[in-house]
């Protein structure tokens, strides 16, 4: 009886040490993610995984809290979907302070089954652009607006007229409007500080989800961060156009050093990979190719100079072509202040690859114009000892170290063994020499 009176205290500890925490896992659930970037394929995978994560956990609500420039129509137009599919409720959270949906971001966080954002951000301008980063024309710019439009209506027009009004407004004039403006006109839910005032404001707050109504449970939420995975981060750092212009610069460089040097291996990789990953930054961003003609010629002028040395003049046309090509490339007409790369960042890599290959000019005629150091050719000039005497019929001189069969420049000249000798021609394994 003492054995199992024991056994029942030890059982009944058990259950008391883990009764917190089977507690604490009946507590609703909230997912917070970050979704801090341009809307881009791996902001979409991104939320597509954290939907998932908070449907797998049956979570009460999904928080994304958003700070984006804008991107890609067709990405947004997925996430929007892939929003209003969701069995959780997903809220959209503008912020920290002084963030922005802007663009495609507006659009999405109008799409969430709720909506908030923090005291001084801002949310609109989601006029569309075209893939090649310029302005569209009349008709094509029509209908990608059209598109956006008949996409985001069904979802906002039940909050009214007047955020109906202020949501085509974003879209055909460009506007942007304050936290406290879009709360005005019913565009956005709640104003909240931070996460937990925005899950203070969301409990017993009713949504429309799957088109029946659901009335949120968060007052006693417990909150799970949910963020990106190294290759989301990764695969949206190279989306930024600076990275992508750094990488095209560094891979052609280290391709032409692989061609002009062969053998090794090192150059070459690192050519590859810098232009593979550089190539999925270019298919993602809105680029204009013709910019690319530019870039190759500048790297065909820096070669010729090296080839057919004008003093520098081909090179400098290459810096001038290269910068030309790089902005030509990413900052066409239209596109968007956050796809643009730096102005001085091109300008500088492009004066170092010019000095680069200025210096690679400079060593090349240097090296045209240095005397043979090498071979048989470069006993030519050079002083010895004769170690016997030495006529035109032969004899022995030291050069360097080495013993060598020589004979007299003038046949009729003898130079006595010690005397010093100077190398006038090589012929064959035999020196011409003539007495200092």
């Amino acid at each position: 009886m003492k054995r199992i009176g024991l056994l029942l205290i030890f059982l009944g500890s058990i259950l008391t040490i883990f009764q917190p925490a089977r507690a604490q896992s009946d507590e609703p659930l909230a997912i917070v993610m970050t979704a801090d970037g341009p809307i881009m394929p791996p902001m979409l995978e991104y939320i597509k995984r954290g939907i998932e994560r908070a449907r797998r956990q049956n979570a009460e609500v999904l928080i994304i809290q958003l700070n984006t420039p804008g991107g890609s129509v067709d990405t947004m137009l997925e996430i929007i979907k892939e929003i209003r599919a969701s069995d959780t409720p997903v809220v959209i959270y503008v912020a920290p302070r002084n963030a922005i949906a802007a663009s495609a971001g507006a659009m999405i966080t109008m799409a969430g089954h709720a909506s908030a954002m923090a005291p001084e951000t801002s949310i609109g301008a989601a006029s569309p652009i075209s893939g090649s980063g310029e302005n569209l024309t009349s008709t094509a710019e029509a209908k990608a607006k059209e598109i956006i439009k008949a996409a985001i209506r069904p979802i906002v027009k039940p909050r009214g007229e007047e955020a109906l009004k202020l949501a085509e407004a974003m879209i055909d004039e460009a506007k942007a409007v304050t936290a406290t403006e879009a709360l005005e006109v019913n565009l956005i839910d709640f104003i909240a500080n931070d996460v937990e005032g925005l899950l203070q404001s969301l409990n017993e707050f009713t949504i429309q989800i799957n088109n029946e109504p659901r009335t949120l449970n968060t007052s006693n939420v417990r909150t799970e961060s949910f963020n990106m995975s190294f290759i989301e981060q990764f695969l949206l750092l190279l989306l930024d156009p600076n990275i992508a212009f750094l990488l095209i610069a560094i891979g052609v460089q280290s391709v032409l050093i692989e061609i002009s040097s062969p053998g090794g291996w090192v150059a070459g990789f690192i050519g590859v990979v810098c232009l593979t990953l550089a190539t999925y930054g270019l298919g993602v961003l809105p680029v204009n190719w013709f910019g690319i003609i530019f870039l190759l010629t500048a790297f065909v002028l820096f070669i010729l100079d090296i080839k057919a040395p004008t003093h520098g003049a081909l090179t400098v046309a290459g810096v001038a072509s290269f910068i030309v090509g790089a902005l030509v490339l990413f900052n066409s007409p239209g596109t968007p202040d956050f796809q643009r790369v730096s102005v001085p960042l091109v300008v500088s890599v492009g004066i170092t690859l010019g000095l680069l290959f200025f210096g690679i000019l400079v060593f090349a005629l240097r090296a045209l114009r240095v005397p043979v150091s090498s071979g048989v050719e470069s006993f030519v000039g050079k002083t010895g000892t004769a170690r016997t005497s030495v006529d035109g019929s032969g004899g022995q001189v030291q050069v360097q170290s080495e013993l060598w069969s020589a004979e007299s420049v003038d046949g009729s000249e003898t130079i006595g063994k010690g005397d010093k000798v100077e190398v006038v021609e090589v012929k064959g394994v035999r020196l011409k020499v003539k007495k200092k």
